[in-house]
């Protein structure tokens, strides 16, 4: 990364409830010397203020690819944090599928080496499903790194926002630490 130049973090957002908290997520981490972006599945981008984020960002929030003939109109991302990252999302990229903008950025940044944060936010039935631990497993041998605790985990249907236990502070403290990394790489590092 050149020097003074701030480091990118692309902040993916997935269809949970705690991606209404993204605003004061990437505030605090623009504080803290980032350059957010932040891009949205599907299903996300209905829990998601849209607007307020790329007038907080200035950048759009992406959910689908550009067109061939459209420039790019975000950085190159030097690290990813998925906020919150939904029992679906984790199960496809542990598959490596790739059908959304989102999981194909996950699915290149294992393979370009960034590094990786994710706050996994199934509910505690979705979480006890065979094939959510596996993946978790898997993405972790990828160098993945998760933030997340089992106890905090919302019940099936009980429409609670998730925002007071979803791991905020433990998700900040490492995304601080995905960014020394990011700013001791040499040369960019991509």
């Amino acid at each position: 990364m050149p020097e003074g130049k701030q480091p990118v973090l692309y902040v993916i957002g997935c269809g949970g409830r705690p991606a209404g908290g993204l605003p004061d997520l990437v505030t605090s981490l623009q504080s803290d010397g980032w350059t957010v972006c932040v891009i949205s599945t599907p299903s996300g981008a209905r829990f998601v203020d849209r607007a307020l984020l790329a007038e907080l960002t200035g950048y759009p929030v992406r959910v689908e690819y550009e067109r061939p003939e459209e420039p790019p109109v975000l950085p190159l991302a030097d690290a990813i944090a998925v906020v919150p990252a939904t029992f679906n999302t984790i199960n496809k990229w542990a598959l490596g599928i790739s059908d959304t903008l989102a999981l194909g950025l996950l699915n290149e940044a294992i393979g370009l080496g960034l590094p990786l944060v994710a706050a996994p936010w199934p509910n505690t039935a979705l979480a006890r499903h065979p094939a959510f631990m596996p993946s978790v497993e898997r993405l972790t041998t990828c160098g993945v790194s998760f933030v997340w605790d089992v106890e905090r985990l919302p019940l099936p249907n009980s429409g609670e926002p998730g925002a007071a236990s979803f791991p905020w502070s433990e998700l900040h403290s490492e995304i601080g630490r995905i960014r020394t990394i990011c700013t001791n790489r040499i040369g960019g590092g991509r």
